[in-house]
């Protein structure tokens, strides 16, 4: 049996095409991924409108730069820590706390984040230095802060407690130990944290 040349091939399946408000979600989740695989040195505007199924020139009348690009995937991304319940104890709501930190760690934002902070010089860091402090480390302490202050009027912990330092210990131990020991803080290590540095920390002096 011959077949004419003429024969028509079938048709591609093809996507609906994205405009507006759906196409820049589906290129802020890509450049997210990006991050979260390639790091921040392998991200590229190629790369990410390859991951969002769309050309560069769509990225690049959105975004000017990677920088643009990727400041506003983290904000549109990073996880909102808003509150902390009142669970009774200083100890179970800072595990509370503890535990929405490390989902936010392990997020895909988080990954995000951390490829930035590790990888980016200090040029580059600067620019996200306000997004930073802003949407990651302004909203811990506010509830560490809360959590603290709540453990003071219950008379759980010492009254000078409620510091800068206090604040930073928690953050501080859960970066350092996931960059440097690979830690993933399960609820075990977190339990540890809390029960061999917070508790002592923030305890009152006997009489």
């Amino acid at each position: 049996m011959v077949t004419s040349r003429w024969t028509a091939a079938p048709a591609r399946a093809s996507s609906p095409r994205r405009r507006g408000a759906v196409l820049e979600r589906a290129i802020l989740d890509a450049t997210l991924e990006q991050l979260g695989t390639v790091g921040w040195n392998g991200l590229t505007m190629e790369g990410v409108a390859s991951g969002a199924q769309t050309g560069k020139a769509a990225v690049y009348r959105r975004w000017p730069s990677k920088e643009a690009l990727v400041a506003d995937a983290l904000r549109a991304g990073l996880p909102r820590l808003d509150a902390v319940p009142d669970l009774g104890s200083v100890r179970e709501d800072l595990m509370a706390l503890c535990r929405d930190a490390r989902d936010a760690m392990f997020s895909r934002p988080g990954f995000a984040l951390r490829s930035i902070i590790h990888e980016c010089d200090p040029i580059q860091a600067e620019r996200f230095h306000t997004l930073i402090i802003e949407g990651v480390v302004e909203p811990t302490v506010k509830l560490l802060h809360e959590v603290v202050t709540r453990g003071i009027e219950r008379g759980e912990v010492r009254s000078d407690a409620a510091n800068g330092y206090v604040f930073d210990a928690i953050p501080a131990m859960m970066m350092y130990r996931s960059k440097m020991c690979g830690c993933e803080w399960n609820d075990r290590e977190l339990d540890e944290m809390i029960d061999r540095l917070m508790l002592p920390l923030l305890r009152p002096d006997m009489p």
